[in-house]
C-alpha cells in the first residue's frame, strides 16, 4: 500500500482472502480515527457486511496497543535491516514486508506452542529458504539468456520472498530493477553465509 487512501480497497481484498481461507468471518475491525478509515464509504461496507467499526479515542494510541506495538516492532526491524546493510530507504517497503514474513515465523506469546503461520496454515514453518536480508547474493541466468563464454550468474541484493511464488526477490544491480527469481545460483555460496564472487 502506497497511500492511505487505499487502506479501502486493501481491507476489501484482506477481508476475502481472511474469510476465504479460515472459513471465518471477520467481525470487529480497530482502527483510529484517520479519515482513510472514517468515510461513509467504509462504514457502509462494515455495517452491510456486519463488521462492528471500534475507533480509538483521538491521540490515545494506547487503547490499540497490541498492533500499535506490533507496528513499532514491524518498523524498528525493518530500520535495523536496512541500517544494518547500508540500504537506502528506497527498500523501506522490502524491508517491512521482509520482518513481517520473519515475525511470522518467530514463536510469539499470542499463540502458545507455534508460530504466527503455523496457527493460519496448520503447517510448520521451515527456515531452510531463509537468507539475511541485504546480502549480495547472485542469480543464475538461464542458458537461453546468454553466450556460452558469459557469465552464468549476475549479482544482486537479496530483500525478501515473494509474495507470488516461491521465489526470492531481488534488487538486480545491472538493470537496477526489482525481480523475482526462483531459486538463488547454486553455483555460489547462499545468500548471507560468507557472500564473496570468487
Amino acid at each position: 500500500m502506497r497511500e492511505k487512501s487505499e487502506v479501502f480497497k486493501v481491507f476489501k481484498k484482506f477481508k476475502n482472502l481472511v474469510e476465504k481461507q479460515s472459513g471465518r468471518s471477520i467481525k470487529v475491525l480497530r482502527s483510529d480515527r484517520g479519515k482513510e478509515y472514517n468515510n461513509s464509504e467504509f462504514d457502509k461496507f462494515c455495517e452491510e457486511e456486519g463488521i462492528e467499526h471500534q475507533t480509538t479515542v483521538s491521540y490515545n494510541p494506547q487503547q490499540n496497543g497490541v498492533s500499535e506495538r506490533k507496528n513499532r516492532t514491524v518498523m524498528e526491524m525493518a530500520r535495523s535491516m536496512l541500517q544494518e546493510k547500508h540500504l537506502p530507504k528506497a527498500f523501506w517497503a522490502e524491508a517491512v514486508y521482509t520482518a513481517v514474513y520473519l515475525l511470522n515465523r518467530c514463536p510469539t506469546k499470542a499463540v502458545q506452542n507455534m508460530t504466527p503461520i503455523e496457527a493460519w496454515s496448520g503447517k510448520k514453518p521451515s527456515a531452510k529458504h531463509l537468507r539475511v536480508f541485504g546480502s549480495i547474493c547472485y542469480v543464475h541466468i538461464p542458458i537461453e539468456k546468454r553466450h556460452k563464454l558469459e557469465e552464468k550468474t549476475e549479482k544482486g541484493i537479496f530483500l525478501g520472498y515473494s509474495t507470488q511464488s516461491k521465489g526470492y526477490r531481488i534488487y538486480h544491480l545491472k538493470t537496477k530493477k526489482l525481480i523475482t527469481v526462483e531459486m538463488l545460483s547454486s553455483t555460489k555460496t547462499p545468500c548471507g553465509i560468507g557472500m564473496k564472487k570468487k
